[in-house]
């Protein structure tokens, strides 16, 4: 399919659901699936539901509810500790799993005290081939990817953004902090907020896209491993002092930078296929 087809697919889809609520990170995809539900169905048919927890920035909070006020959609925030679900602190390879049951039931049941019964989340095409096992809680709990039905991939979704002129349309991606921290290694509040104030210490450099993986969170030595896209790496050399004063005194041993550069889930290179 073209974009235009996979676009009108996408409406239909969303016609036939009549009502929706929609689990909203205030990223590209869900911000795009929320601006196209509102255009399709009306905002009265329409409700952005945000989960605010520590594995969540309060600058993307913020946003996710201007967007909202922007256009008249109806936004409920539901605040939530993430470390109040049984084994999230350990930090297993299926930690998404865990999560996400939880949350998305959150969001269910705000759905239905608002009388919607069709919950849908913003994964879109390119989600099908990561190790992503939050996809099964989505499964589980009957929770609709309509972009991902549409076969709509993030440069499809960046492109009819863009077109609508919607501001997220060239937004950095973004991901739960928690996906900052080796699988099996323990996830702390601390190391949570160290993770995000090392993250927008290189936005403030002009850095939009990076992770800074947290290695040895439970061990006397603690590295900090930064990805950025390779066209960056001059910006981390130019001001390679002022990255080391701020990250050591952020709790960190070592600073690298991975050759590789920025790529999403980094962390699943590890586990066995």
């Amino acid at each position: 399919m073209n974009i235009q087809e996979k676009q009108s697919k996408l409406e239909e889809i969303l016609k036939n659901f009549g009502k929706i609520a929609i689990a909203y990170s205030g990223g590209v995809d869900s911000s795009f699936l929320l601006a196209v539900g509102k255009k399709i169905l009306g905002a009265k048919n329409v409700l952005a539901v945000t989960i605010q927890s520590e594995v969540t920035s309060q600058d993307e909070i913020d946003a996710a509810d201007q967007f909202c006020r922007d256009r008249g959609i109806n936004h409920k925030i539901i605040p939530a500790s993430v470390f109040e679900i049984p084994n999230f602190q350990k930090n297993p390879p299926d930690r998404c799993y865990i999560c996400k049951k939880v949350v998305f039931q959150k969001i269910i049941d705000a759905a239905a005290e608002n009388g919607i019964e069709i919950i849908c989340d913003g994964s879109n095409f390119d989600d099908s081939g990561d190790y992503r096992p939050g996809a099964k809680a989505v499964d589980e709990l009957g929770i609709k990817s309509p972009l991902k039905i549409a076969e709509m991939t993030k440069d499809d979704i960046r492109t009819i953004s863009m077109q609508m002129r919607l501001p997220t349309w060239n937004k950095p991606s973004k991901a739960c902090l928690a996906s900052r921290f080796v699988y099996d290694e323990p996830i702390t509040l601390e190391n949570l907020k160290i993770v995000e104030s090392c993250e927008n210490f290189l936005r403030d450099l002009g850095i939009q896209q990076s992770r800074v993986r947290f290695h040895g969170s439970n061990s006397k030595i603690k590295i900090a491993r930064i990805e950025v896209p390779p066209s960056d790496f001059q910006k981390l050399i130019d001001a390679r002092e002022k990255i080391l004063m701020k990250f050591q005194i952020e709790g960190f041993n070592y600073v690298t930078i991975d050759l590789q550069g920025f790529r999403s889930g980094s962390m699943n290179e590890t586990l066995e296929k």
